[in-house]
């Protein structure tokens, strides 16, 4: 499956999937033998931070989807 890319993550290099499973792996953390209630803010709040970068690039790739359906339905 090609990797999707949003022109925000074009900039830096992790595409959405890589943010994604970034993300899940941020999550098992918490469910892991490593789990520390010391690190669970920080963890937790990396793991907000990378869900809205997330967010910001599906809403920026439904933006540029919407764009290009509108022009090709004009033709």
């Amino acid at each position: 499956m090609p990797a999707i890319k949003s022109a925000e993550s074009t900039k830096s290099a992790k595409t959405i999937t890589d943010k994604i499973s970034e993300l899940n792996q941020k999550t098992e953390w918490f469910y892991s033998d490593d789990f520390s209630l010391d690190k669970a803010s920080a963890k937790y709040k990396e793991a907000t931070k990378l869900a809205k970068e997330i967010e910001q690039d599906l809403n920026s790739l439904k933006n540029e989807i919407e764009v290009i359906a509108k022009d090709f339905s004009n033709d």
